[in-house]
């Protein structure tokens, strides 16, 4: 699990690879990503936009950039935490995704920035 902390806000990031066929034509790998974001803070926040970098071994770098996640706006009161899961279709066996999420303090609308720690892409058989 990967870990980051940023301005009092904790990023968990779990992954597994999708072992099933995801189309017919060249391979495509699908992996899944579980976040926990959690409020250590002592102010309620709102996350507002995501942005991620993916990075495939064979078809380089790319971006994906939008409002909230999975089609939620989620509201953290101190001490919360919101769980989703979600997915990325790579070209390739092997990449890595980081980013960011756009956060609101809901006391004064103060906007920061939270890191979405690194985390690997791999198919398992790979790891051995």
């Amino acid at each position: 699990m990967q870990t980051a902390i940023t301005y009092d806000v904790k990023i968990m990031v779990e992954t597994s690879y999708q072992n099933e066929k995801v189309s017919e034509g060249p391979s495509k790998y699908m992996f899944a990503y579980r976040i926990t974001i959690e409020n250590q803070g002592e102010h309620t926040i709102k996350l507002l936009r995501r942005h991620w970098h993916i990075v495939d071994s064979l078809d380089g770098k790319s971006e994906v950039e939008g409002e909230g996640v999975v089609g939620l706006q989620p509201l953290l009161e101190p001490g919360e935490k919101h769980q989703y899961v979600s997915g990325c279709l790579l070209g390739s066996n092997m990449g890595k995704m980081y980013g960011t999420y756009q956060m609101e303090r809901q006391l004064d609308g103060k906007l920061f920035e939270v890191e979405i720690p690194e985390f690997a892409l791999v198919v398992p058989f790979l790891n051995n």
